[in-house]
């Protein structure tokens, strides 16, 4: 498996900085933020991608993937995005997000969505690189596997692919429905990101009532079963990228940490991970 750290709570670092600091504690590489306000605005896309992958590989690590805002194939910069990460070597790029527009809206939404992936489905086949859609959980058309899995039917895996996310997974499937996701869309799976989230009690007053949201917390703590899912991981043979999320800062997070404290945290988060991956190889079939 290829460890990777996502770019976008490294903000105040360079590129080659953040590259720098995230091997220092064990990471492969970077999952690169290419959108706005990330590392490299989508204008900046064929100016700033190839430097940045030269600068990463000479300090012997790389950047296998990069995050867009992407949605539709007619978005702007989205050719230019995937043909640059083709150039560079890049195999894979994340989706933007498709927002939920409300109750009644779900099939039209659909249909809509499956629409625009067709184009970007032939971005994908023209370039050689595979599109995969986040999954991401709550307000998001991709917060449900099943959902996922309608968007993906019939698709080659190498043209839109999917980017499970067992963190937001468990928050919308505590029980199994994270693993009845996970085996749904095995065929699809290209990318797994790393995360997970505590539920936290509180008065809503919108809702008028106590009611327990999703908070972002250290591996360790978080309710996504990571030896399960890497013993599912294992069983289905996948080897591919795991990219670890540290949402640490900002209103999601469990405590606004500074860039130090994100790499400390990281860093504990990488050891807990690793350990657990190879601990699920010693028994690949799932509890």
């Amino acid at each position: 498996m290829q460890f990777i750290m996502f770019s976008k709570h490294l903000a105040p670092l360079s590129i080659e900085e953040a590259a720098r600091r995230v091997g220092e504690i064990g990471f492969q590489g970077l999952d690169l933020t290419v959108r706005q306000g990330g590392h490299i605005q989508p204008e900046e896309v064929t100016s700033r991608l190839a430097p940045a992958v030269t600068a990463v590989r000479k300090l012997g690590l790389d950047i296998p993937m990069i995050t867009t805002n992407i949605t539709s194939a007619d978005d702007a910069y989205a050719a230019e995005t995937f043909a640059t990460a083709a150039e560079c070597g890049i195999r894979h790029l994340k989706l933007g997000y498709w927002h939920y527009r409300g109750f009644g809206q779900m099939q039209a939404q659909l249909d809509e969505v499956r629409t625009s992936l067709d184009g970007i489905a032939r971005l994908a086949e023209r370039t050689g690189v595979t599109a995969n859609i986040h999954i991401h959980s709550e307000a998001c058309l991709s917060a449900d596997a099943a959902v996922v899995y309608l968007m993906l039917k019939d698709r080659d895996p190498k043209q839109v692919g999917a980017y499970v996310d067992p963190g937001h997974m468990t928050v919308e499937g505590g029980g199994l429905g994270w693993m009845m996701g996970l085996d749904l869309l095995s065929p699809w799976l290209n990318l797994v990101a790393v995360k997970s989230m505590a539920w936290v009690h509180e008065y809503d007053p919108e809702l008028l009532q106590e009611h327990w949201r999703p908070k972002m917390v250290p591996l360790r703590q978080g309710t996504a079963r990571w030896l399960e899912v890497f013993r599912c991981l294992a069983q289905i043979g996948y080897d591919g990228i795991i990219s670890l999320h540290s949402e640490y800062q900002g209103s999601y997070s469990w405590r606004d940490l500074s860039t130090e404290e994100v790499l400390a945290q990281s860093a504990e988060d990488l050891a807990f991970i690793k350990y657990i991956a190879a601990r699920a190889k010693e028994g690949q079939a799932p509890a």
